[in-house]
């Protein structure tokens, strides 16, 4: 009986999901008539500064201003020595409105100093807003900015692609920009112009600068290619790189190579025979992203996207939590990609204004081709390792059904716990059935959630736990079998994160894992500060983000567990953990 009502909540989460499918194809169809907005906008709400900043909740070692409202990454890059982050920023307000390219940089991503504001409204042609976009470094050394002005006010909001060049390229701070007159480079003509944003890196074929520019028609996402010989005059080239129907608009597209073997990453001009490439699109309509590996055609300027990336809603994410308006930069130091992503708040806006500030920017992760060839892999950079203090190490622990045990010894708040867990035997694991394919993971994770006893699973991490369990957000895998393979569901679910009730979303993340169990092990690591756990399963091949504010376990009232509650034992083969010190830079505006 148990399991026939099961399959019954099952069925109804299909329809549901098929219902509010239909009604977001429906919702495209109407936005088509009016305009679409990123953001929700409060007028009232956008200039209320914050007076008393309150510092529960507050990151400790994530990139987040002191105070006000910050969105999307914006032109990473390394110049002269330094790692430059510009940043969509209020700097009236907690909510979004007002923005400016903020503008910070650092010698290791880690230690940060704000600088003045890059780039803000000040021409007509980005009178009412300069939005997202990216940095290119030309030869010689030169870096030019490209971003998204806005020259009509809501609610037209009519968006063009603008360029802009240091004052003074001796100057290792970039400290100011000058945007030429001759702005706007790039216009729209038969595209969407309030659809119309995001400009990406630009990468050099040999003759032609190229760049991207995310749009829609009707529901159909797009990615416009724009081809130039001198970086100032822009021709729209006849067929978009790439798009996909039911897809929405495409914010904040990336492109780049990566490479076949090896954990390098490459400069976004490099092509080759063997090189593959990663498209990566931001689903205003849902608020994820998406990517897929596939084939760069050089000569025809064509993507096409390998027959193992799924090409839309369901396919691969950098992240399957709160993580979105991501951007890849080449650090030509250090030989390596690294992924920028913005997680925003789960609570109201009005919290947001009473708290005083709003939004942060993840850990800055390598990523590099998964040697299968059909994904990517990522990790925290190694700098986040200067961070790490007191450490402890658990090792051959058994975790039998039920069971959990506290980590202790570090400041379980703001800590960096990496495990290897490992198991006798698969034959306990559940079987998957059939229907759930027809699922999203995170339904799939909200029913068979951290307290179902299962199999194989669910083991892992209870982080920002209370003392006594009435708060936690567990982070945890759950090992299923089909006929053909086991299926490992990763997931971080936020349900029980609080005991606040009002004004906060809590929802279940979750993802597919591509790992091979052979050898009957499995890794999991988790960045855990105050609102936020960054967590990587199996070595980074999935990632998941939740922001949480628990109302107990805070500060040195949080704990952290490992717990199992599978038939199947499990043993935690290693366990180190570390807490987290503040960076002793993070001078944010």
């Amino acid at each position: 009986m148990l399991i026939r009502c099961f399959h019954i909540k099952m069925a109804l989460v299909t329809c549901f999901n098929t219902i509010l499918f239909l009604v977001f194809i429906f919702s495209l169809d109407v936005n088509i008539r009016g305009v679409e907005a990123s953001h929700q906008v409060f007028p009232e709400l956008q200039s209320v500064s914050a007076v008393n900043v309150q510092l529960v909740h507050r990151t400790g070692y994530h990139f987040q201003p002191k105070k006000h409202w910050i969105n999307d990454p914006n032109g990473p890059m390394y110049y002269k020595g330094f790692y430059h982050l510009f940043y969509q920023y209020n700097p009236k307000g907690a909510v979004w409105g007002n923005i400016v390219w903020a503008h910070s940089i650092s010698k290791d991503l880690i230690n940060w100093v704000a600088l003045e504001p890059a780039i803000f409204p000040s021409k007509p042609f980005d009178k009412y807003g300069c939005w997202s976009g990216s940095a290119t470094v030309l030869p010689g050394g030169k870096p030019v900015i490209m971003y998204t002005g806005i020259v009509t006010p809501s609610p037209v909001n009519t968006q063009v692609q603008n360029f802009a060049v240091p004052a003074n390229y001796s100057d290792p701070y970039l400290r100011e920009w000058i945007k030429p007159d001759n702005n706007p480079i790039v216009r729209a003509r038969s595209e969407n112009s309030s659809s119309f944003r995001d400009p990406t890196t630009a990468w050099f074929d040999g003759v032609h600068w190229k760049i991207l520019v995310g749009s829609r028609r009707k529901h159909r996402g797009i990615a416009y290619l724009y081809r130039s010989r001198n970086f100032l005059k822009w021709t729209k080239a006849k067929h978009p790189l790439h798009s996909k129907d039911r897809t929405g608009m495409w914010e904040c597209p990336d492109f780049y190579p990566v490479a076949p073997k090896g954990m390098n990453g490459l400069d976004t001009s490099v092509t080759g025979q063997d090189i593959k490439h990663v498209l990566k699109v931001s689903l205003d309509s849902t608020r994820y992203e998406y990517y897929t590996v596939g084939e760069y055609d050089r000569d025809n300027d064509i993507y096409v996207p390998d027959n193992t990336s799924v090409d839309g809603w369901a396919g691969l994410r950098y992240d399957y939590g709160n993580f979105y308006a991501s951007k890849t930069f080449f650090d030509p130091d250090k030989q390596r990609r690294i992924l920028w992503g913005w997680a925003n708040e789960s609570d109201s806006k009005q919290d947001d204004v009473q708290k005083g500030w709003a939004g942060i920017q993840l850990i800055p992760r390598k990523l590099w081709l998964d040697p299968n060839g059909k994904q990517l892999i990522q990790w925290p950079i190694e700098e986040i390792q200067l961070l790490r203090g007191q450490n402890i190490h658990m090792g051959s622990q058994v975790l039998n059904m039920g069971e959990h045990i506290e980590v202790k010894g570090v400041t379980a708040a703001q800590a960096d716990v990496d495990a290897t867990f490992s198991f006798k035997s698969l034959d306990r694991a559940e079987w998957f059935d059939p229907n759930w394919a027809k699922l999203d993971a995170l339904d799939v994770c909200d029913w068979m959630g951290s307290t179902v006893r299962g199999g194989l699973g669910p083991f892992g991490f209870l982080t920002l736990a209370s003392e006594k369990l009435e708060e936690y957000t567990p982070v945890f895998f759950r090992v299923f079998k089909t006929k053909d393979k086991l299926k490992v569901l990763m997931c971080s679910d936020a349900k029980r994160s609080s005991t606040t009730a009002e004004g906060l979303y809590k929802p279940p993340f979750a993802g597919y894992v591509d790992v091979d169990l052979s050898d009957k092990k499995i890794s999991l690591r988790s960045l855990i500060d105050n609102s936020v756990v960054e967590s990587f399963g199996a070595h980074g091949r999935t990632c998941i983000t939740s922001r949480v504010y628990p109302k107990i376990a805070i500060y040195n009232n949080a704990h952290l567990f490992v717990f199992n509650n599978g038939t199947e034992a499990i043993t935690i083969d290693s366990l180190d953990a570390w807490s987290m010190k503040a960076p002793s830079l993070m001078n944010n505006n």
